[in-house]
């Protein structure tokens, strides 16, 4: 759901792609399109090519429903509220480094480069995961993908953040079975969630009354 929908690897696939697809992207070439080609490890997915018609349909009955019902969403809460905040949730490896580092993050914020979110709700949350006790990141090497670099317009009043949350944290990553910190990252979780937008909120507020 995080990709482009026709950012399609043509090896893949038996039979010719649109040519609307876009077959040399970074993503492509790393096998992490829409419809991926490696999991893990490197690990290739399909032991055979998948029928072009198959593919397609994939992305007519998933992809654009999918964001279809986003774009709705996005847009009633705009409507309604004024602005809106999208936050899209993934999880990463335990064993994921920064480069140059040995520290292991427990979250990956990605904004962007600072152009999906306002530069206030990125550092508060940064902040409030930090306060927490967690080690946490920005844009390495995470940046954020198709979501936030499609949706998020922090200038017309919709906000997107990307948040990358180490599986070691919560499961068990052999077994794919949560562990004992599962309940109590859904806690800290929704705690930092709400304390980020508390504060991110009373500074909208501060702004708005000054601009008025």
């Amino acid at each position: 759901m995080n990709r482009e929908p026709y950012e399609l690897d043509p090896r893949m696939f038996d039979g010719a792609l649109p040519s609307y697809a876009n077959i040399n992207s970074l993503r492509v070439a790393g096998g992490l399109g829409p419809i991926p080609r490696i999991v893990a490890e490197n690990m290739e997915i399909y032991a055979r090519r998948v029928p072009v018609e198959d593919a397609l349909k994939r992305i007519d009955t998933i992809h654009k429903p999918y964001h279809a019902t986003l774009r709705r969403l996005i847009a009633r809460t705009h409507v309604k509220f004024g602005f809106g905040v999208l936050v899209d949730c993934h999880s990463m490896p335990g064993n994921i480094r920064i480069a140059g580092s040995t520290m292991r993050p427990d979250f990956i914020l990605g904004d962007r480069y600072g152009t999906s979110p306002s530069a206030e709700l990125s550092r508060a949350a940064m902040q409030i995961l930090e306060e927490m006790g967690f080690n946490a990141v920005r844009n390495r090497p995470y940046a954020g993908g198709f979501i936030t670099e499609h949706y998020g317009a922090p200038g017309s009043g919709v906000h997107a953040l990307q948040i990358e949350i180490n599986r070691a944290l919560y499961m068990d990553e052999t077994t794919l079975e949560p562990n004992a910190g599962f309940t109590a990252l859904q806690q800290v979780i929704s705690a930092a969630m709400a304390e980020c937008f508390a504060r991110w909120s009373g500074w909208l507020g501060d702004w708005r009354q000054a601009a008025e």
